[in-house]
């Protein structure tokens, strides 16, 4: 993974960081790295999340889910980090089949995805540490019974990623199924390198070993300096663009491949960092779809934002036909892959000409090796950006307080007294 500010010190953008203040910002940076570093060390919730690449059994995952080795589709059951990570590295990669996922609650595309699902070629993998999750268990229970009802054996078909005790753990157990361990001390948003991430890929034949190469790799190269290391780059700047003002970050990945991978992203910065009056608020966008949509407001509306490009330098191309059309004489001779970037290129320098701050994400190609150390270097930017912040990143109460109060209207608990309420309704 590369990074390259450029486009956002204060000679190009406003607001911007000078390169005396990045200088400044060095040294906390190594600080953080050593704090980083203990609590990597002491295996600190939160912080082991970064020793994965060095401890992920990627054998025992295979193992795992050798019994599902004929599914032609995954079906995971999860949400949040219990999906997302999973996502994103299925839905960049080749695989040898499908994968969908379960990630809400929603009643109608629930009901249409099991239609159109072969139950019978379809591997189950349901994911939660808890095994008490209300959405992804009542999910379920829901797909369980769409099993039943087709008469296809749904233990011979499901995989559970879990905690050690729970729900879960005792299903797993009273059926003999297959079963993975959520790793201790990672925060769901943190796990996409470990089983809970992997096992899908897996199951569809992804090289989840190279994948973890990459993010071991990834890990190798922190250091203390945010000049020698891209992730702490990308966590410092962001630190410091919000700081004066770039309140969003627009998440612009140029592959279709990489779209999820802005979702998790979205997931990882906002609840990891989003306390105490912080933050930077996540935005996802798609290059060049979005050039069509967005691109105005970056361009011409205030410039409070940072936007991230994420590129990949190679990969996969087709060439334009010869036509007799008028006016597409500029097309002559190129390839989607040279029109994409050149859109590309074109937008990072439109907003720079705005003073819209942006920063380029490189990796070499959308393989598992480079999707690897993509996802574990964002995993470390966001570790780092909450040093500099000094919240607690791994948490996320406000996330707990409206699953607590789900739960209790659910159990019959009255609505909120303190929430008035203004209904508009057409006569």
């Amino acid at each position: 993974m590369d990074i390259d500010i450029g486009n956002a010190l204060d000679a190009v953008a406003a607001p911007g960081v000078s390169r005396d203040y990045l200088d400044r910002l060095d040294e906390r940076v190594a600080d953080a790295h050593e704090r980083i570093e203990r609590g990597m060390a002491d295996d600190e919730f939160g912080y082991a999340a970064l020793n994965l690449p060095a401890r992920v059994d990627t054998a025992a995952i295979r193992d795992a889910v050798a019994p599902l080795a004929d599914a032609e589709t995954v079906l995971t059951v999860g949400i949040g980090g219990s999906a997302l990570g999973a996502a994103t590295l299925t839905d960049a990669l080749d695989t040898d089949g499908d994968a969908y996922y379960l990630d809400n609650v929603d009643p109608a595309q629930v009901s249409t995805l099991l239609d159109d699902l072969d139950l019978e070629s379809t591997a189950l993998n349901v994911v939660s540490r808890s095994g008490t999750t209300a959405e992804t268990l009542a999910n379920f229970l829901v797909v369980r019974e769409a099993y039943e009802e087709r008469g296809v054996d749904w233990t011979e078909r499901t995989l559970v990623t879990t905690g050690e005790s729970g729900n879960l753990r005792d299903l797993a157990a009273e059926h003999d199924l297959p079963v993975l361990p959520v790793p201790d001390g990672v925060p769901g948003r943190f796990s996409a390198l470990s089983t809970v991430g992997l096992a899908p890929a897996a199951i569809l034949g992804v090289d989840i070993e190279a994948a973890v190469d990459g993010a071991r790799r990834e890990r190798d190269a922190l250091t203390g300096s945010l000049y020698e290391t891209p992730a702490y780059a990308y966590g410092a700047l962001t630190y410091a663009l919000a700081a004066r003002g770039a309140n969003a970050n627009v998440v612009m990945p140029y592959h279709e491949s990489l779209e999820t991978y802005a979702e998790w992203y979205a997931q990882l910065s906002a609840e990891s960092l989003g306390k105490e009056g912080l933050g930077q608020t996540p935005v996802r966008a798609l290059g060049a779809t979005d050039q069509h949509s967005q691109l105005q407001l970056y361009r011409a509306g205030p410039n409070d934002k940072l936007v991230t490009f994420v590129h990949a330098r190679d990969g996969p191309d087709v060439d334009i036909p010869e036509t007799e059309l008028a006016g597409l004489d500029y097309l002559a001779g190129a390839s989607l892959g040279d029109l994409r970037d050149a859109e590309f290129e074109a937008t990072e320098a439109s907003l720079a000409d705005v003073g819209l701050p942006n920063v380029r994400v490189e990796i070499e190609r959308v393989d598992a090796a480079s999707l690897g150390g993509l996802l574990y270097g964002m995993e470390a930017a966001t570790v780092l950006a909450g040093e500099l912040y000094g919240v607690e990143t791994f948490t996320q109460p406000a996330v707990e307080w409206g699953k607590e109060v789900a739960r209790d209207l659910l159990g019959g608990a009255e609505a909120l007294d303190e929430k008035e309420t203004l209904r508009v309704t057409r006569e």
